[in-house]
């Protein structure tokens, strides 16, 4: 009766988080068994749990970036390092992708931010509107992926695993996942006989490589200099010291921006804060960037800018709370009990259960939104998935793929709307546009479902 009253819901054309907590409150009181305050007071206990105090946070930093300029700089340093190749700014749109990807934690936002830019650049430039929308809504599920992730803080909650080796888990696959990207759009460049977008010059390219090997060897060395016996907070303090002299004497384009997640990762697996003590470090981070050094965020956007990130946390909190109690009702009706008896009664296998699961989670993350596909799928998949030896953590890491997957398809894929708005096209043909790109997406989703060692490597690597 749960199912069917939250389906009927859900096509009457309710929104699902008021779908999920009416269809609840309605068997309970159809049934009698609890009173109906259960309903709220299960919903409050959904939303009690530390890790989701990081959620706000993190929405805040990446407003933050994304409102302070920062979008420009990405872009430019994405396209001195690989504009030059052919398709060029094909490769930039993957590029200052997986840079974005570091600070905005959701693909909404960098379709949205980034995508606003580089699709105006690839118009101006020649390129078909169609390719364009297609790689920019592409590069965008790599906004969950690598962190920090919006998403990986919500299953964690939801599974019970550390958010910071989720975090981790996210960089290799990321990693892949832009190369597979970058190969298909050197595939569309040679079909297309599509040259680069400006001159190989060395000393841009060079500079560009420079501020890259600063990213890989400020880390690197601040390590070394821990692993030597010297205080951290003191060793922070005076290199970050250091990298604000070197970024203003070298004019650097995108360095502070890259360090973002390199900050996050680093603190958490040094253990100099929890996830959500990282969340809180990102915004000041970034509110350092946007009001200080670059001067380009004014204090009446950054008003602005917390007003929305309350009304998306809100939006968020809610779907969470009203998901708590509908997947805690479909607990205790034994919905999830009788799915797994029935999974494990098909088969026993991991690997055809994960195929399972790819096209299970593919189907719901065309019609709901991500985090309340999150935490209805997460008590019915996950007990399945632990019984059969599937890694939580690489598990998470799937479903996310999988439900970045989603944003890009109709009837819900919020995604295809954002950039349906954005390159004033039809939604016919943005759908169109993104089907091809879906090969190495999927590609992505097979590997990196059938070789966990690539997510796991470092999480394991630092004892995660």
């Amino acid at each position: 009766m749960l199912k069917i009253l939250f389906l009927f819901l859900m096509a009457s054309g309710i929104p699902v988080a008021i779908a999920m907590a009416g269809s609840s409150l309605i068997y309970i009181v159809v049934s009698g068994d609890l009173p109906a305050f259960a309903v709220v007071h299960r919903m409050i206990g959904g939303i009690d749990s530390f890790p989701l105090l990081a959620v706000p946070f993190f929405i805040l930093a990446g407003n933050l970036m994304n409102n302070a300029g920062i979008t420009n700089r990405i872009y430019n340093f994405a396209l001195a390092l690989v504009g030059w190749l052919k398709g060029g700014l094909g490769h930039v749109n993957v590029i200052g992708s997986v840079i974005f990807a570091g600070m905005s934690g959701t693909a909404i936002a960098d379709a949205a931010g980034l995508g606003t830019i580089e699709i105006k650049a690839m118009k101006d430039h020649g390129y078909d509107l169609e390719f364009a929308v297609g790689v920019t809504a592409a590069s965008a599920t790599l906004g969950p992926i690598i962190p920090p992730s919006l998403p990986f803080v919500i299953y964690a909650m939801m599974a019970n695993v550390s958010v910071g080796a989720l975090f981790l888990a996210g960089i290799l696959p990321g990693v892949l996942m832009a190369f597979l990207m970058m190969l298909t759009v050197a595939y569309f460049a040679h079909k297309h006989g599509w040259g680069g977008d400006i001159k190989f010059e060395w000393h841009r390219v060079s500079k560009a490589l420079i501020e890259m090997a600063v990213v890989i060897a400020w880390p690197l060395a601040l390590y070394g200099l821990v692993q030597a016996g010297l205080q951290p907070q003191l060793t922070v303090a005076v290199a970050l010291v250091v990298l604000f002299a070197a970024d203003r004497y070298f004019n650097f384009q995108a360095v502070l921006p890259i360090m973002t997640p390199v900050l996050l990762i680093g603190g958490m697996t040094t253990g100099l804060f929890t996830p959500t003590e990282g969340a809180i470090a990102a915004c000041v981070w970034a509110m350092v960037l946007g009001l200080a050094w670059y001067r380009t965020l004014s204090w009446k956007m950054f008003i602005k800018v917390c007003l929305d990130t309350v009304e998306t946390t809100s939006t968020v909190m809610f779907i969470v709370a009203a998901a708590s109690i509908f997947g805690w009702m479909l607990t205790a009706t034994g919905v999830t009990s009788a799915i797994a008896a029935w999974v494990l009664g098909f088969t026993k296998e991991p690997w055809v259960f994960l195929l399972l699961a790819n096209l299970l989670m593919l189907f719901v993350g065309c019609f709901l939104e991500p985090t309340a596909a999150i935490t209805i799928l997460v008590p019915i998949l996950l007990p399945i998935a632990t019984q059969l030896g599937v890694d939580p953590v690489h598990f998470g890491l799937v479903m996310v793929l999988n439900l970045m997957i989603g944003l890009m398809h109709p009837p819900m894929g919020m995604v295809l709307f954002v950039l349906a708005r954005v390159a004033k096209l039809s939604l016919e043909r943005t759908t169109m546009a993104i089907l091809p790109w879906l090969v190495p997406l999927l590609a992505s989703l097979v590997i990196l479902t059938y070789v966990p060692s690539i997510s796991m490597w470092l999480p394991r690597l630092v004892g995660m």
